[in-house]
């Protein structure tokens, strides 16, 4: 504990509010809130705790809080820093999935639209469906049914949809507005339960069919209402009334929280959601935090929620501004076990799972610092130089965050000014630029430098970044075998073989690092020189500038397939005959070696 944080816990008030965690870089790292502060932002920096909240603790290097006047408003705080910093602490690992809704358009003309995304457009959204395949049968049985538009844009004359009765043509036709306001008033009760009514209505149609001896209407009506029978009848019942509800139980182990919603729509239970996360803090706050972020992601909040018996529902109730029910007996009590019961089975059988896991990366991380004796290194960024026999030098580097790729922090680099076959001055020309850059634009600076190569490539580095820019970071080194393998691990000053197991999660992370950013370099490299040898062959021939090349590569494909073309052929690619002539002259003309 640093005396900044002495300090700052001297001061905490006994009042509600919420804390932010920040790391040495200023980052956010983490939000809290608490019912009281001063006790809940002690009680990380004193006592024992497990592994992973000793991770989160040792990052901590300065705090800030917010006072609120209920738990309430720290409820609704923490939602929306949470949603601000995304600290990577605040984490829900979930299933990777999202849920088909239904949706009716706010349109003057509406449409029965299937959707994975629920916005704040006014729509009406109707779900989740255990499948896509479930939500596009209901949305074509409605099709069949109600005859609102089915075009993304009005045309300008009707289509086969009009003929069959299922469209009104409202691109045509002057539809009063009442028309579809009615129709999707019908379809609203239709999937809250109406359906019924709607079967009925239709064996009514198809008995009077029948009477008057109209059989291919009252087909239609009997395969309408068999459609409704396969597509809306299929889930079990659970419940006996047709109310729209979200189950929830959760179970903790280890400091690790698994939380199962059951959607239950129309009395089925038709889907269910996990999400398994570590926590810092009592169960009873977590899970609010998990069901506040659950409604405000990507979840339709339904009439109304059942939650265990050890939750203050008032909370909720107020935060979400639903119907919040704790079941002490009957059906209701049963779904909440249930609930309760898979996510206990859940958590058991993903701990294994991510307990290895973080083995393999934050662990690994540990691993790593411990043996190069210095602080662990959450974030690595690795450097790889390559270039094709001199020609086209790149360089490329990759980032893992907590032992993990982080993808979208890649950069690619064209070298300027770096002789041929000069790797070291191609090392020093990347690590200038990266870490100039990192410097103007106040980017995090990473924990562990890695470079591909030996001494000579550590040293340059090493240079670059505390002569020129005055920065301390430790720098390693990764060489390879004969078989281009990664074998030997280099740090210090001067440079030495770090001894580490070639069967231990540290050096499988250098591994995974050593060949991501080796692949990362290869794949830039082949792009590069391709794009610079469509260049060098197409740019010599006389009247090809950049749209006749591009022209030419997207009729084509590639350069071959130019070479290969008759003057006939390029001039279906457009090319003027004059020009297509001077294209296959080129290519065919024996006295130069155009390969």
């Amino acid at each position: 504990m640093n005396e900044t944080i002495q300090n700052k816990l001297a001061l905490l008030p006994d009042l509600p509010g919420c804390y932010l965690m920040k790391d040495r870089q200023g980052t956010v790292i983490y939000v809290g809130k608490a019912k009281v502060l001063k006790n809940r932002v002690r009680s990380y920096f004193t006592g024992s705790h497990d592994g992973k909240t000793q991770l989160l603790v040792s990052e901590i290097e300065d705090f800030e809080y917010i006072v609120t006047s209920s738990d309430l408003e720290a409820l609704i705080l923490e939602l929306n820093l949470i949603k601000q910093y995304d600290p990577k602490y605040n984490v829900m690992l979930k299933d990777d999935k999202s849920y088909p809704y239904i949706k009716i358009t706010n349109e003057i003309y509406p449409r029965i639209i299937t959707t994975r995304k629920v916005k704040k457009d006014k729509a009406k959204y109707f779900g989740p469906y255990p499948n896509v395949s479930a939500a596009n049968e209901t949305k074509k049985l409605l099709n069949r049914i109600y005859p609102l538009r089915k075009c993304n844009r009005l045309p300008d004359r009707v289509c086969l949809y009009y003929h069959l009765g299922q469209c009104l043509a409202p691109c045509v036709k002057d539809i009063d507005s009442k028309i579809f306001e009615e129709m999707t008033n019908e379809i609203i009760k239709f999937l809250n339960g109406g359906h019924e009514q709607v079967k009925k209505e239709l064996e009514k149609k198809m008995m009077e069919a029948a009477e008057k001896l109209e059989f291919e209407r009252a087909k239609e009506y009997r395969d309408q209402i068999q459609y409704i029978e396969t597509v809306m009848e299929k889930q079990k019942i659970v419940s006996g009334d047709q109310t729209n509800r979200d189950v929830f139980g959760y179970a903790v182990e280890k400091g690790w929280m698994c939380v199962q919603v059951f959607f239950v729509r129309q009395g089925k239970l038709i889907e269910r959601d996990v999400s398994v996360f570590p926590i810092y803090r009592d169960p009873e706050e977590e899970f609010l935090t998990f069901v506040g972020r659950f409604y405000d992601t990507e979840h339709l909040k339904p009439k109304e929620i059942l939650i265990p018996e050890t939750i203050d529902k008032s909370i909720l109730e107020k935060l979400l501004n639903i119907r919040v029910l704790v079941p002490k007996r009957g059906t209701k009590k049963e779904l909440v076990d249930l609930a309760k019961k898979n996510a206990m089975l859940a958590i058991e059988e993903k701990f294994q799972l991510i307990e290895r896991q973080e083995e393999r990366t934050i662990g690994a991380c540990q691993q790593l610092g411990e043996a190069l004796n210095i602080e662990t290194p959450y974030r690595i960024e690795a450097f790889d130089n390559s270039h094709m026999h001199g020609a086209d030098p790149v360089s490329a580097m990759v980032v893992f965050i907590n032992g993990k790729p982080a993808k979208k922090e890649y950069r690619k680099y064209k070298l300027k000014n770096t002789a041929k076959h000069d790797d070291y001055g191609a090392m020093q020309e990347v690590i200038r630029r990266r870490y100039t850059r990192v410097l103007k634009e106040q980017l995090p600076l990473p924990d562990l430098i890695i470079v591909d190569g030996g001494k000579g490539q550590i040293e340059v580095a090493r240079e670059v970044l505390e002569d020129e820019l005055g920065l301390s970071i430790p720098i390693a080194g990764l060489a390879k075998d004969e078989k281009h393998r990664t074998s030997e691990l280099l740090y210090g000053e001067p440079p030495m073989s770090i001894p580490l197991k070639k069967t231990s999660d540290a050096f499988y992370l250098l591994q995974r690092i050593q060949d991501e950013v080796h692949r990362f370099a290869i794949t830039f490299l082949r792009q590069q020189h391709q794009t610079n040898a469509l260049r060098s062959v197409l740019d010599e021939i006389e009247g090809i500038g950049p749209k006749r090349k591009k022209q030419l590569l997207s009729h084509f494909g590639s350069v071959k397939k130019i070479k290969q073309a008759s003057v006939e052929e390029l001039m279906e690619a457009k090319m003027p005959k004059v020009v297509a002539e001077t294209i296959y002259q080129y290519f065919h003309n024996d006295t130069l070696s155009k390969e």
